[in-house]
């Protein structure tokens, strides 16, 4: 198997919704993002699939090493071996990945987040980082370009947590911030049974409505002459808002299910993008 082929299947495995967003790039393109995804994959796992948090820290750690070994160009995983070439064309630098890990160690130490600047912390390392990854591989000729990037990686996120409350509960963790539990009269013990109650469908009413603003906020910063480049990102914005607009359809069953959107409705969603990039 070789290190593209081993990125492909692990990008299929993961049954995620990026995989919509990388189906029109170039063939180059598609290596570097289907590698990128990879790498994201590999260090997402080691915290979800290590119950030790010291040995999921030691495997963090060899990572680290790795993506030394990947800017010193001795790269030995399949994954970075993937990336390898394309580190320089790209601008996929050291720092950045090493961002994202700093973002999967958060999780081995820290279950509950005080306010929304502590959980944007959170959401700019493991999301927001790799929209600015993935921005340099679509390509754009304006710096303010990278501020979409990275806003955008953060709505996604945003989204993930929304979605996902009532698996992350069984984890013990909440990523809704403290702040707004108490706004809303909303206990820890509450989400971590999933008992569900009009004060818990509001929280996540104001959640939704802070993703939404994000991502208004995120495509409006995307400027003109950089449209046509990002459209894998403004594919998976369209996407991730139609998961959104169907979660809160559905009254915000999160904490007993795990809302998705069919394969083909997504296809849909992202030749519709394709072919008419978002302005909104």
């Amino acid at each position: 198997m070789t290190p593209d082929e081993y990125c492909q299947q692990k990008a299929a495995a993961s049954g995620s919704s990026f995989y919509y967003s990388f189906l029109f790039l170039s063939p180059k393109r598609r290596r570097a993002i289907t590698a990128l995804y990879a790498f994201c994959r590999e260090v997402d796992d080691v915290v979800d699939e290590t119950s030790d948090p010291q040995v999921a820290g030691a495997k963090l750690a060899w990572w680290r090493a790795e993506i030394a070994n990947l800017a010193a160009g001795k790269a030995q995983h399949p994954v970075s071996r993937a990336l390898a070439p394309f580190v320089e064309k790209f601008d996929i630098t050291a720092a950045r990945l090493n961002e994202i890990i700093d973002g999967m160690e958060m999780d081995l130490t820290q279950t509950r987040y005080l306010d929304w600047r502590a959980l944007e912390h959170y959401c700019y390392h493991v999301a927001g980082v790799v929209g600015l990854l993935a921005a340099g591989i679509f390509g754009y000729r304006d710096e303010r370009t990278l501020d979409y990037a990275k806003e955008l990686g953060i709505a996604f996120q945003l989204t993930n947590i929304i979605r996902d409350v009532g698996e992350d509960a069984r984890k013990n963790r909440i990523y809704l911030p403290m702040e707004d539990m108490r706004r809303f009269s909303v206990t820890a013990a509450e989400i971590l049974q999933r008992r569900d109650s009009p004060r818990f469908k509001a929280l996540m009413a104001f959640q939704a409505e802070r993703a939404q603003q994000q991502y208004k906020n995120a495509i409006q910063a995307l400027p003109r002459v950089d449209r046509r480049r990002q459209r894998p990102g403004l594919i998976m914005a369209a996407i991730y808002r139609a998961l959104l607009q169907e979660i809160e359809s559905d009254g915000f069953r999160v904490l007993t299910q795990r809302t998705s959107l069919t394969p083909l409705r997504k296809f849909w969603i992202a030749w519709k993008t394709w072919v008419v990039p978002s302005r909104s």
